[in-house]
């Protein structure tokens, strides 16, 4: 079922108030309590929702250096073993199979440029890895977001015109 206006306000609620109750959302939404749960569970076994944790800020955790680093693997190990000993490294928040000159893409996080180092040596030393290629991120200009997306589902406008490049998806 596609998400729809409803879900869509229920979704952009818990994004900007995680804590927010079922009981309040029903509230504001002007919906019964039942409603906003059937709703929840529903995008949630969907996949819809992913979680309700917190979002952690790592440059608030002490790691204000962010990079992303293309890998090249050796092709007889395949991508999977690699990603498993990656997801061992703390440091790497995010890695994807990709297309082009790499085989891998991941964001890491570092105390400083000194530690990206440490970080990169760590990384280059997991079997499977052959080369490293890193860029430091110097300033986030879009930050993760997900709310243009559903935004635009909820309201249909996947069969209309609009989300051109120049309307404001903020």
């Amino acid at each position: 079922m596609p998400v729809d206006e409803l879900d869509g306000r229920l979704i952009e609620m818990f994004a900007a108030e995680p804590r927010v109750g079922v009981l309040e959302a029903s509230r504001r939404l002007g919906v019964a309590r039942g409603t906003v749960q059937a709703r929840l569970d529903r995008l949630s076994r969907d996949g819809v929702i992913a979680g309700f944790g917190p979002e952690i800020d790592p440059a608030a955790l002490g790691y204000g250096v962010t990079a992303f680093v293309t890998l090249q693997l050796r092709q007889a190990g395949g991508h999977d073993p690699v990603a498993r000993r990656l997801a061992q490294v703390p440091e790497v928040i995010e890695a994807h199979t990709i297309t082009g000159a790499g085989d891998m893409l991941c964001r890491i996080v570092a105390r400083s440029n000194a530690d990206l180092q440490r970080v990169i040596d760590v990384i280059v030393d997991v079997a499977g890895v052959e080369r490293a290629s890193s860029v430091i991120s110097l300033a986030t200009q879009i930050p993760y977001r997900t709310l243009p997306l559903v935004r635009k589902v909820s309201s249909g406008a996947l069969s209309g015109s609009r989300g051109h490049l120049g309307q404001r998806d903020s």
